[in-house]
């Protein structure tokens, strides 16, 4: 059983919106820490937009005021809105979720790295035309 599923990419013009949905099968408690990720082609891997269990979102700031992440916590459900597309964001948009880390030193947690997000779903391709 896939622990995350993606769903929603496609193609829009520059300008459209889209909206992705991650369903989870794992158990993404209060412990968990839930993201999109993007993928263009040719580039790193990069962050898009995180939530942590007490529900502080993150966004990078290419995408601020255009993308909104939010959770059904009923549904285990992630969702990602994303408005005012542009060519730029075209990429694999991918979900993921991981447990939140410790930090002795501040004694507070962090959400994972990039790199240390346990599970991913199989990425769903996102095309913004000009």
């Amino acid at each position: 059983q896939v622990p995350l599923v993606e769903s929603g990419g496609g193609t829009v013009q520059a300008g459209g919106s889209l909206r992705l949905s991650c369903a989870a099968s794992v158990m993404t408690d209060g412990t968990f820490c839930m993201g999109w990720f993007r993928q263009a082609p040719g580039k790193e891997r990069e962050g898009v937009t995180t939530i942590d269990p007490d529900g502080i979102i993150i966004y990078v700031s290419s995408v601020k005021g255009r993308f909104t992440l939010s959770k059904d916590s009923a549904k285990n459900t992630l969702y990602l809105q994303m408005n005012s597309l542009k060519p730029e964001d075209t990429a694999i948009y991918y979900c993921a979720a991981g447990a939140r880390k410790w930090m002795p030193g501040v004694r507070r947690y962090r959400c994972p790295n990039i790199s240390e997000y346990t599970y991913w779903g199989q990425g769903t391709q996102v095309t913004v035309s000009s």
